[in-house]
């Protein structure tokens, strides 16, 4: 909710946003592979804010 990232991607492929949430977080904790806080650091500066 910080830089709106999974809002931002659950509007473009018309996902719902809470869901597009949940699931970011349970594939952060719950998968040592998936770094997803450097992740959302990275698309917080690459995606373009929304208008």
């Amino acid at each position: 909710m910080i830089g709106g990232v999974c809002a931002g991607i659950a509007r473009h492929f018309g996902w719902s946003v809470t869901g597009t949430r949940v699931v970011y977080v349970l594939a952060s904790i719950l998968s040592a592979a998936f770094p997803g806080i450097l992740v959302y650091i990275i698309l917080w500066l690459l995606l373009p804010e929304s208008d």
